[in-house]
């Protein structure tokens, strides 16, 4: 795994959610903000674990505030990854 796709994000927000109300992949789920997504801030910090752990790279402290949706947390990680 070499990019974070949205499929792979919404699949590690589901699984830190335990599958509570889980996201549907769909063009809006990009550009929506996390918390209208249902996702506070312990499944998205469980989802970012994920990430690294799966990506094996480390993400600034500062991630949880400047990625207010998916779009922007796929643009960070993936930035990273490059």
């Amino acid at each position: 795994m070499n990019t974070l796709t949205l499929d792979a994000l919404i699949e590690f927000l589901n699984e830190s959610n335990g599958y509570d109300d889980p996201i549907e992949a769909g063009p809006e789920v990009l550009d929506s903000p996390f918390d209208a997504l249902g996702c506070d801030s312990l499944t998205l910090l469980n989802a970012i674990s994920k990430i690294e752990r799966t990506y094996q790279t480390e993400l600034p402290e500062s991630v949880t505030s400047d990625a207010k949706t998916p779009r922007e947390l796929i643009d960070l990680v993936n930035a990273r990854l490059s």
